[in-house]
């Protein structure tokens, strides 16, 4: 009998890759850090006012790029290298990007808020631009001629006329790019552009294909241990006691570990950490409570405000109102919901030579430093964070914690440690995003125009100030005594404001002091919320006002870039105009309609235009999204394909949060705990995703990876009210408030 192993991961998918040579073939490979190794780059410059800091040109005139953000999975890996290759004039191939490495690269805040393109991206080109402008002035001095009279192509500059040539490596010999960067710096013009605005091919790609990219989950250090940290289920409890007698009885069990509420078992090997973990008997003492979910957006508005604030004034809100011969009146609801990435977070920590260093998927390498100095005692300057990509992030989830994990750990034994959270970590004790809860009050004329627009936002508190030590709230900061953060979260109240020009606005943002879960960042925070209220709002005055609702829409939309995006996603859905509900629809259990939303993102950058396609079930309440098309203008685009990418994967990710995703509890703990009692969207539930990018040469680049989330809510629940007439309010938009939206009449 022939008895054959079983393939790991990496040899299953590459014997796939290789049976299916299309999978990688074409694909162009930039050079990359040496990710997952164990040796680090010695410490560089790293001030974000120094060339030096971002860009090192290398013997053989290749360019080696320092950034400061990460690639979260959305290809800015790729896009950041394009943006590197045009400003310094090298070939793509010759770029390689480091990223993250807080000893090597500049902090140019989180990797967030959809500003790694707009903010990072410009910080980057003007590094290299100055770098090209140095390289010009380097050559013309060398040669004797006007820098005017020469130019850079391919890694070298040459003379406009004539042979005469100086390559980079020629340039650079002996004399590093020590300089600071010029903030006036002149970049490309779009129409001198040969990289940007390419489609290429992402360069991690490959690698994940074939199994051999190493994600965090797969980095290794010589002589690692493998940790477990113990936690209560319930919200807040201190630990009492704990009995690790039957843990020490478990092979490779090595030691436990404790300080303050803090307790974790450490191991040879995972397995045996896991085996250890469960053994472990301890006794938690009583929780800080959560309110009753039935009726937690009563709760949410009941809870103390720290302030309130005036987001929009336009005109005399109560005097339009008090003079109207119409008024309408509603109230949306957005529940609490939770990253739930693919995998568990993971990070390795070691502490060496007085220094800690931390391997880990954050999103926010740079200001983890600050964050892990108390947990661990240690100055920052004495903490080094390196990115390695983890297993999905929307803003910050378990990755900072499962860090913390490490770092204390490896701290506190002296060996190099390995913590991976499990499933229900990371879906029960990973941050949340804070409720939110909306009332809205418009007028409308006799011609069924918008003559008043009122609206209060219930929303958490921003506690983000200058990143301070422990702003963010990580559990081992509080289980080893340190003082409690406030709500990790902040800019929530934008896109609340309406987008729209009309005559008399007013909107209030009521800041919730504390939410009751530990609140972080979830894509598009804030504007997701606040978008889908104001689209869902604007259709019941549509319908309201017997119009179409994308007329209704441009009737009252003055920006012509709004114009045309929203003009452009309803010619790809083949938007028929017509009043009221679809006539269409069908009259058996299933119904169809489709429904529309705008929104600018932050009311100042990207902007957004979906079509959504459903088919409802009257019988079951189930929705299924068949179809969105989308239509993206984020100004100048620097990779088609890559945006295109990124506004498919705000669609399907938002598809799940609107019919499926909320966070369910109790009076004490969170019972949400795996795939079981927070589904996401399944493969076969995933809709058609049409793309229309809106590309704007020359405009600033401003960003796509949150904006298109912040359309969807508003235009499935739009469609959903298009099929049936049910209106829904709050999401998700589950069977059970769909049957409920059903009974009710149409006008409410």
């Amino acid at each position: 009998m022939n008895i054959v192993a079983p393939a790991s991961r990496r040899q299953f998918l590459a014997r796939t890759a290789a049976l299916s040579g299309a999978l990688v073939v074409g694909f162009r490979f930039a050079p990359a850090q040496a990710a997952g190794s164990a040796a680090l780059a010695p410490r560089k410059a790293v001030a974000k006012n120094l060339v030096e800091s971002f860009v090192a040109l290398g013997p053989d005139g290749d360019a080696t790029i320092h950034v400061g953000k990460v690639d979260l999975g959305t290809g800015t890996r790729t896009a950041l290298a394009q943006l590197a290759a045009e400003e310094l004039d090298l070939p793509f191939e010759r770029i390689t990007l480091v990223m993250g490495d807080t000893g090597t690269t500049p902090d140019q805040w989180i990797t967030g808020a959809n500003l790694t393109i707009a903010q990072g991206g410009t910080e980057l080109r003007r590094a290299c631009a100055t770098a090209r402008a140095m390289l010009l002035e380097r050559a013309a001095a060398r040669l004797g001629v006007p820098a005017t009279e020469l130019l850079t192509a391919d890694g070298a500059v040459r003379a406009r006329s004539g042979d005469a040539r100086l390559t980079y490596a020629q340039l650079v010999a002996g004399q590093p790019l020590a300089l600071q960067v010029d903030e006036k710096a002149v970049l490309k013009k779009a129409a001198e552009c040969k990289v940007i605005g390419q489609s290429i091919r992402r360069v991690d790609i490959p690698g994940k294909v074939t199994g051999e990219f190493t994600y965090v989950h797969d980095f290794r250090l010589p002589g690692m241990l493998h940790a477990r940290v113990l936690r209560p289920e319930d919200l807040g409890a201190p630990l009492l006691a704990f009995d690790d007698g039957a843990a020490r009885k478990v092979r490779g069990f090595v030691r436990t570990v404790r300080k303050g509420d803090f307790l974790a078992v450490v191991a040879r090997d995972e397995w045996a950490a896991i085996k250890a973990m469960r053994a472990m008997k301890t006794q938690w003492g009583p929780g800080t409570g959560l309110p009753d979910p039935a009726t937690v957006f009563d709760h949410w508005r009941s809870r103390p405000l720290a302030k309130q604030d005036v987001t929009q004034k336009v005109g005399d809100v109560d005097a339009a109102l008090a003079a109207a011969p119409r008024k309408l009146k509603a109230r949306y609801d957005f529940a609490v919901q939770t990253h739930a990435s693919s995998g568990p977070s993971c990070a390795v920590a070691r502490v060496e030579g007085g220094e800690l260093t931390v391997w880990t998927a954050s999103q926010a390498t740079h200001s983890l430093v600050s964050e892990l100095a108390p947990i661990v005692g240690l100055p920052p300057e004495k903490i080094r964070c390196v990115y390695l990509e983890g297993s999905g992030c929307y803003g910050r989830n378990g990755h900072e914690d499962a860090a913390a994990d490490a770092a204390l750990i490896a701290t506190l034994t002296g060996q190099p440690v390995r913590v991976q959270w499990m499933r229900d970590d990371e879906t029960a004790r990973a941050p949340k995003s804070p409720p939110r809860s909306m009332d809205f009050e418009a007028a409308l004329d006799g011609a069924g125009n918008i003559t008043a627009w009122n609206g209060d936002f219930w929303i958490a508190l921003n506690h983000i100030v200058a990143f301070k030590p422990l702003d963010f709230p990580l559990l081992s900061a509080t289980e080893t005594g340190l003082p409690k953060p406030g709500n990790w979260v902040g800019f929530l109240f934008q896109n609340s404001g309406i987008g729209y020009a009309l005559p008399n606005v007013r909107v209030n943002t009521r800041h919730v002091e504390q939410a009751f879960f530990r609140s972080a960042h979830l894509r598009s925070p804030g504007r997701i919320e606040n978008s889908f209220a104001n689209e869902s709002f604007i259709d019941e005055l549509a319908f309201a006002a017997q119009a179409d609702p994308a007329e209704f829409r441009l009737r009252h939309l003055k920006d012509a870039r709004g114009v045309a995006v929203l003009r452009k996603a309803l010619e790809r859905a083949g938007w028929q105009s017509r009043v009221g509900l679809n006539p269409g629809a069908g009259a058996g259990d299933i119904a169809r309609g489709r429904g529309v939303a705008y929104l600018r993102y932050n009311n100042s950058s990207t902007y957004v235009a979906a079509v959504a396609e459903v088919a409802v079930n009257r019988r079951s309440g189930e929705i299924r999204v068949e179809r969105v098309s989308v239509a993206h203008d984020c100004g100048q685009v620097v990779n088609p394909d890559g945006t295109v990418n990124q506004v498919e994967g705000g669609v399907i990710q938002t598809v799940s949060r609107t019919l499926m995703e909320q966070v369910r509890w109790d009076r004490s703990k969170v019972l949400s705990r795996d795939w079981v009692s927070y589904p996401i969207l399944r493969h076969d539930q995933v809709p058609k995703v049409l793309v229309d990018l809106i590309d704007r040469p020359g405009e600033p680049s401003t960003g796509a990876g949150e904006p298109t989330a912040c359309a969807i809510p508003g235009a499935i629940g739009n469609a959903v009210f298009d099929a049936t007439g049910a209106r829904l309010r709050a999401v998700p938009f589950t069977p059970e408030q769909v049957l409920a939206a059903l009974a009710r009449p149409v006008a409410a």
